[in-house]
């Protein structure tokens, strides 16, 4: 079985305040630019672009997004991205968080080091939730800890800091959600960004 090592650095901009985090990347041929959500069937960009600009395909270049509008707008709202997952193994070679066996988890404390400011942490889909609540329950101490519901967030005194848990829906084509509902649920974290609808 092939191990697979993250192929990204985390991106952790000065004064980042909210961490995001999916599970993994999808494999390499999916991608549309060297960042996070990559595949440009994700709607993630998507609902940022309604959020704060009005306009869904506000950050498509063609058939892909433009990456260098993206860097501009996650350093100057605030976001750092990285994924629960450092090394992984797919059981069937697809992107499905289903068939994602997690080899070895992220060191979110060391995340959090980087990034003094950031108190709030974002996991956008039910990998990435599940894996988080088991990386918390361990730094927390508190083995009783459940993952928030669906748009909801808990509050998590972890990794030497009281941290703001929001559980976000996936924004994969795979999740059966409009656009416009997936972006209702993200619109909540806009006040913990520097950003304005």
């Amino acid at each position: 079985m092939v191990i697979e090592e993250h192929p990204l650095q985390p991106f952790l901009p000065t004064g980042a305040r909210v961490l995001f985090l999916g599970s993994f990347p999808p494999p390499r041929e999916k991608w549309s630019m060297e960042f996070f959500y990559p595949n440009f069937i994700n709607d993630f960009w998507r609902v940022w672009g309604l959020l704060c600009f009005g306009d869904k395909a506000h950050f498509e270049a063609g058939k892909a997004f433009c990456q260098a509008d993206i860097e501009a707008f996650a350093r100057e709202s605030g976001m750092a991205f990285f994924d629960t997952a450092s090394k992984v193994c797919r059981l069937k070679g697809n992107a499905s968080d289903e068939f994602l066996q997690i080899v070895e988890p992220t060191d979110i404390g060391a995340l959090l080091a980087r990034i003094p400011d950031c108190h709030t942490l974002v996991t956008t889909g039910g990998k990435a939730s599940e894996t988080l609540q088991q990386l918390f329950s361990v730094a927390s101490g508190n083995a009783s800890l459940r993952t928030p519901p669906i748009g909801s967030y808990s509050e998590v005194n972890a990794f030497g800091r009281l941290l703001r848990w929001y559980r976000m829906p996936s924004t994969s084509r795979a999740y059966p959600l409009a656009l416009e509902k997936k972006a209702d649920y993200y619109r909540a974290l806009l006040k913990e960004l520097r950003v304005k609808s």
